[in-house]
């Protein structure tokens, strides 16, 4: 079934490209159906009202476009979006703003020193100009380089671990014994022996040390060294999930530019459900580029009625998260998606200087 669908996207002469390019844009622009009267006066296509009348047929017939009702024009549908997405717009050129462009960078570097809050800032950016929802990711924690540990006793069986990144992320837990065994000299030991080892490692290429430092008999013999790498491993028993930013609904977000009401609230719950959301960038960091999902093509049911354009960034040598854009089926891909590359590019740019 795929393949003919395939070969049907194939199948779409010159003329009909013209035409299901005007629906679009005069759709994106209108949020309602479009008749032939209104491309042929609108788009220099050169075509008579009955001629593009018939294109527009054709392209409903093989699930470009359709009539919500009998006296209406017609309206993209998802294929028609994709085919927009990955044909029509890569055969012509986008607009880059300069001037918007280096307004976002601007906005981006004045707080580039601290990750956590350089990508809430992005997810704000991302809303501000494309007028739809900005998203991003923090790294994956298992993904984090380790700058500095430190064990700080707490109250009675409790020790306060302090773990800073390269990145500048700052991650602090409580492990809680069974007793009191570590003196504050013992603590201070433990820190260094641990910072000599480890720093400079990811936390997952930590883990895996510590599994072959602790099957060593000599490491179980040496009970200051083993009783480092227990709590080094309880430390990074963390949550597994990296958070996730999302720009503001308001203000930011102009709400006409979606256009309906179920997808204002499928957009709500969008957020309300960030565990999804992760899931959703974490997928988009497996490839390098910038990606688009188009309604049903997301893997979230509550986006039916949404697409995303998303972005990987990262730090010159590995992924370390994703942004993106969430708007209705109709956004504007050809602003949008140079929008989410450029500020990907940036992201990436800032965290590979460090």
């Amino acid at each position: 079934m795929e393949s003919a669908n395939i070969t049907k996207m194939s199948e779409i002469d010159e003329r009909s490209k013209r035409i299901l390019w005007a629906i679009i844009e005069s759709y994106i622009a209108s949020n309602g159906p479009i008749g032939s009267r209104t491309i042929m006066k609108k788009y220099s296509i050169g075509l008579s009202s009955a001629t593009i009348r018939n294109t527009m047929a054709d392209l409903d017939e093989l699930g470009y476009v359709n009539q919500p009702h009998t006296s209406a024009g017609r309206i993209p549908t998802e294929r028609g979006y994709r085919f927009y997405v990955n044909t029509l717009l890569k055969e012509r050129y986008f607009h880059i703003n300069k001037k918007m462009f280096q307004q976002l960078a601007d906005r981006l570097r004045a707080i580039e020193k601290d990750i956590n809050k350089l990508l809430e800032e992005t997810s704000k950016t991302l809303s501000a100009f494309s007028h739809y929802l900005g998203v991003a990711t923090a790294p994956k924690e298992e993904e984090i380089v380790l700058e500095h540990i430190e064990f700080i006793p707490h109250k009675k069986n409790k020790i306060l671990c302090v773990l800073i990144s390269k990145e500048e992320m700052v991650k602090n837990k409580v492990i809680t014994l069974e007793e009191n065994i570590f003196t504050q000299s013992q603590l201070h030991k433990i820190t260094k022996y641990l910072n000599n080892i480890f720093n400079g490692l990811t936390l997952r290429e930590i883990r895996v040390k510590i599994i072959s430092q602790m099957s060593q008999e000599k490491v179980i013999c040496d009970k200051l060294i083993n009783n480092a790498l227990i709590l080094c491993k309880k430390v990074l028993e963390l949550e597994g999930e990296n958070m996730f930013y999302a720009g503001q609904i308001y203000g930011a977000c102009n709400l006409p530019d979606f256009a309906t009401m179920q997808q204002i609230k499928e957009l709500f719950r969008v957020i309300e459900e960030k565990h999804f959301m992760v899931k959703l960038l974490d997928k988009i960091a497996e490839s390098d580029g910038v990606q688009v999902l188009i309604g049903s093509e997301n893997i979230i049911s509550e986006m039916k009625g949404l697409s995303l354009v998303a972005s990987t960034y990262n730090d010159g040598r590995r992924t370390l998260g994703a942004i993106g854009i969430i708007g209705p089926t109709s956004m504007n891909y050809e602003k949008v998606i140079p929008i989410v590359n450029y500020t990907a590019t940036t992201l990436t740019q800032i965290l590979s200087e460090r």
